[in-house]
């Protein structure tokens, strides 16, 4: 058969796969995520029928999906929401990210992985899935819970944490050597500041270059300058996906609501097809050496993530039943763990052995989480009846 043929059979049943994991997703209940790692395990590497012919498409589309990730990550907070959850919740962030990046570096030294593979672990188990993590708010109906505001912020100090440290990691990783590491960091932070700067008193004039009365004008717009912003951010050795999240941020509120309906669709296309390529880029019969660590790490960052959830919530007085939920939300893991386990192995600086150790805990993390937002309420119910003294 015919080279271009063949990619685009694979490439159309691909797509067709995923949309029925997606649909039975959501029949399930839980994120596709999980669907869509076991979807690229079955079809890569060492799986039940190896795609061919098609990783010149799934190579850059991947990388694109990263983009749009964060890209609408970004458009989802304006710059004074990140100023002001910054003011108000660094200590919150702070908990979070001592109780949550522990499990993870602790484990990669366990293994003998090394300062690099601890450095890149600590990612994978610290930030909480925001995509799964908005989509239980929204179907539990806690967006107007006391809790949320708390839970949002330890999401907004994740993302303002993770625009440091991929370029940190990513330097690291790259072997670039003190003056180097430190330059990109520096870039980063200056990148920070300016577009925070930026986004404060100019964000009308940013959202200006990409507005315009018609949507296939304005997609082809946004779309270009976010694809621009992260190849420039890339080419400077900082994190692609961190010059999409901090262009996200510039732009205005108004344009930010437009650019994320029609960007969504895309988001949704490529973002799967790179979780299908992280897949496809890991041997299943690597999982079951690596099946109790990831285990123990899942029950470890599952009582972490509680904590720190807890203890975010009690800082703004919410009560102790919000406070178990706003724990239980957050411990869903997503998206950016499997953005860094990617950064890392592309590299090659470490152990291969990650990038199963990685699939197998978000493919766990992605089903607890959902589950644990849902019975944090009858479970907590039941438990506090069991404590309630019986009447006489």
């Amino acid at each position: 058969m015919h080279s271009s043929a063949l990619s685009l059979i694979e490439l159309g049943a691909l797509f067709f796969g995923l949309g029925v994991l997606g649909r039975l997703a959501g029949r399930l209940g839980i994120s596709p995520v999980p669907l869509y790692l076991l979807g690229g395990l079955a079809f890569g590497t060492g799986g039940l029928v190896p795609l061919e012919g098609i990783e010149p498409f799934t190579g850059i589309a991947s990388e694109v999906g990263v983009v749009l990730l964060l890209l609408l990550l970004g458009l989802e907070y304006s710059a004074s929401d990140l100023v002001g959850g910054l003011r108000r919740s660094w200590l919150a962030g702070l908990v979070d990210m001592v109780l949550n990046a522990a499990p993870g570096a602790i484990t990669a030294l366990i293994l003998g992985w090394g300062p690099l593979g601890a450095l890149a672990m600590a990612g994978v188990t610290w930030v909480s899935s925001s995509g799964i993590v908005a989509k239980l708010l929204e179907e539990l109906g806690r967006l107007g819970n006391r809790e949320t505001p708390a839970v949002l912020s330890v999401l907004v100090m994740e993302d303002l944490a993770m625009a440091l440290y991929l370029p940190i990691t990513t330097a690291a990783l790259a072997a670039l050597g003190l003056a180097a590491g430190l330059r990109t960091v520096g870039i980063a932070l200056a990148l920070l500041v300016v577009v925070l700067v930026v986004a404060l008193r100019f964000g009308r004039v940013v959202s200006a270059v990409v507005e315009s009365p018609s949507s296939e004008v304005f997609l082809l717009r946004v779309f270009g300058i976010a694809l621009l912003v992260a190849g420039i951010a890339s080419q400077l050795q900082v994190s692609a996906g961190v010059g999409a999240f901090l262009l996200g941020i510039a732009i205005s509120e108004d344009t930010a609501e437009s650019a994320t309906r029609v960007l969504a669709p895309l988001r949704d296309l490529f973002a799967a097809v790179f979780f299908v390529v992280f897949g496809l880029n890991t041997d299943p019969r690597q999982i079951p050496a690596v099946l109790p660590a990831a285990i123990a790490l899942a029950v470890v960052s599952t009582a972490t993530k509680i904590a720190a959830g807890w203890f975010a919530a009690r800082q703004i007085g919410v009560g102790r039943l919000g406070r178990w939920r706003a724990g239980a939300v957050l411990v869903a893991r997503g998206e950016f763990s499997i953005v860094i386990a990617g950064l890392a192995l592309t590299t090659g600086s470490v152990d291969p052995g990650l990038a199963p150790l990685a699939t197998t805990y978000v493919l766990l993390m992605a089903v607890l989480g959902p589950v644990a937002a849902r019975v944090v309420e009858p479970v907590h119910g039941a438990v506090m009846r069991r404590l309630r003294p019986s009447p006489p």
